[in-house]
């Protein structure tokens, strides 16, 4: 039986694409395990699934002062010690990581140990966590073919990122009965996401009374931001999350409305929503979600508004526009070359062990 290890984490979206791969893995008989950090989200995303999942102590690797900067390293330090030390008693045929600076010890471990490791980098530009890995990696995977420039001749494979199976077996019928929904006006779904939500959650509610006369409205609008003004009214639904209804609220969507987080708006390339994509600004973040974004856009799958320019004529007006050419964007994404991004990545897998 051969032996994988999957790492990363810190972040959700650095560790559903592992979750992705599982099924797979396991139905060609891997042995699987885990390593991530003692506590982080990745621990109790994993667990769930009846995996070996070790623990290692991590820390992050800060480009701007903090007081953390001192003490870090010496958990970074602890970290490789640790993860060298499970490489070497798991003896793995190849690691795959999704990156997050936990996933560094493991990946410098298994260079040390002549492990092949394939790296999967999400965002169009490699975060600091995975420029410190790529030199020791086998391949590297990636979601946008620009970033195929940007990685080592030889190394970079572009994948797209896998998503979760069962989102693609959406029943639309169940949802309309879940959400008291009619079959006679379309249906957009907002997702804000977790990581500044508000200004996405906002501006929608600020064209509500226009956008109803013609749509319904699914809002996905994160943990505590649910509007208790709006509760009751007629063809918009609110949830904080939503997790096993999720497939079938997708299959009922004609368009969405997102952030532009590489994992989110990957799930939309393989669902073929047209979406609107509005990134968190670069004054929030370090901009890779407008780099994510304008791609998308780039190929067809998508449209943008900034932040910084939303307005309430500009979105209804986006929203209308990218309604009725919602087929060219389908169109484009049905013909995208990032479609079976797990049989890839199973394949380079497959390649290395």
């Amino acid at each position: 039986m051969k032996r994988i290890i999957l790492t990363g984490g810190g972040t959700a979206g650095h560790v559903t694409p592992n979750i992705a791969l599982l099924p797979r893995l396991k139905e060609l008989q891997y042995d699987i395990h885990y390593i991530g950090s003692y506590n982080g989200i990745e621990k109790e995303l994993i667990e769930q699934f009846a995996i070996p999942y070790h623990g290692i102590s991590t820390g992050k690797l800060r480009r701007y002062f903090s007081v953390q900067n001192f003490t870090d390293p010496f958990r970074v330090l602890k970290g490789l010690d640790e993860a060298r030390k499970l490489v070497k008693i798991l003896k793995p045929d190849v690691i795959f990581s999704k990156g997050g600076f936990v996933s560094v010890p493991v990946v410098l471990a298994a260079k040390k140990r002549r492990v092949p490791t394939i790296i999967h980098e999400s965002d169009m530009t490699p975060g600091l966590a995975n420029k410190i890995s790529i030199p020791a990696a086998t391949k590297v995977c990636c979601n946008f073919p620009e970033t195929l420039s940007l990685l080592p001749e030889g190394k970079a494979v572009l994948t797209g990122s896998p998503i979760r199976q069962e989102l693609l077996s959406g029943d639309k019928y169940q949802a309309r009965e879940f959400l008291h929904f009619t079959s006679d006006k379309p249906v957009i779904m907002v997702v804000g996401g977790s990581l500044g939500a508000v200004a996405v959650n906002e501006a929608v509610r600020q064209i509500l009374p226009e956008l109803l006369k013609s749509y319904q409205v699914i809002h996905l609008c994160g943990k505590g931001k649910v509007d208790e003004s709006l509760k009751g009214l007629e063809g918009y639904v609110q949830f904080e999350y939503i997790k096993e209804e999720l497939r079938h609220l997708f299959a009922f969507t004609d368009i969405v409305i997102s952030r532009a987080g590489a994992n989110a708006i990957c799930e939309l390339l393989a669902l073929h929503k047209p979406n609107l994509l509005i990134p968190l600004s670069a004054n929030a973040s370090r901009g890779d979600q407008i780099l994510n974004a304008r791609s998308f856009e780039r190929q067809g799958f998508s449209v943008v508004l900034e932040e910084e320019e939303l307005n309430k004529e500009l979105l209804i007006n986006t929203i209308n526009t990218l309604y009725e050419n919602r087929n060219s964007y389908i169109d484009a994404m049905k013909n995208s070359s990032q479609q079976n991004s797990i049989d890839t990545i199973i394949d380079l897998i497959e390649s290395l062990t």
